[in-house]
């Protein structure tokens, strides 16, 4: 059991593809926030090595835009550390212009498409509740 959760909230209407755009991206940020989280590298039977995977299972969750909103606002509220994703985001072709166009906006108006954070787990749940489990 871990102390911590690593939860990623996709908006609900989004296109397959974009929901699992946005699961990497956001996925990349928490875990280049947490390095901790990380194991260590894979080796087959055949003695080829892979990249590690995060130790911690990842909890994907879906909701609404009001919803992402209020976990957005609540995990301000408690200084969690967050990747975010807003709708503008997928007009651009690069990490440059993402950064441009994300600062356009504040929490007021932003269109969060998706939020990742690694946080205390009780915690986790407080922040991400409303949210349902994806399927």
């Amino acid at each position: 059991m871990f102390d911590t959760k690593f939860v990623i909230v996709v908006r609900e209407d989004l296109a397959v593809w974009q929901k699992l755009n946005v699961t990497a991206f956001l996925s990349s940020g928490v875990t280049a926030g947490f390095p901790q989280i990380i194991g260590e590298t894979y080796r087959d039977a055949a003695g080829h090595v892979y990249n590690a995977l995060c130790a911690q299972p990842i909890i994907i969750l879906a909701a609404d835009g009001p919803t992402l909103s209020k976990v957005q606002d609540r995990a301000i509220g408690r200084n969690v550390s967050t990747s975010l994703y807003i709708e503008e985001m997928f007009s651009t072709g690069h990490d440059a212009a993402n950064r441009a166009v994300f600062a356009q906006y504040d929490p007021t108006t932003a269109k969060v498409v998706g939020i990742a954070f690694h946080c205390d787990r009780k915690i986790a749940d407080k922040i991400s509740k409303g949210a349902k489990m994806h399927s």
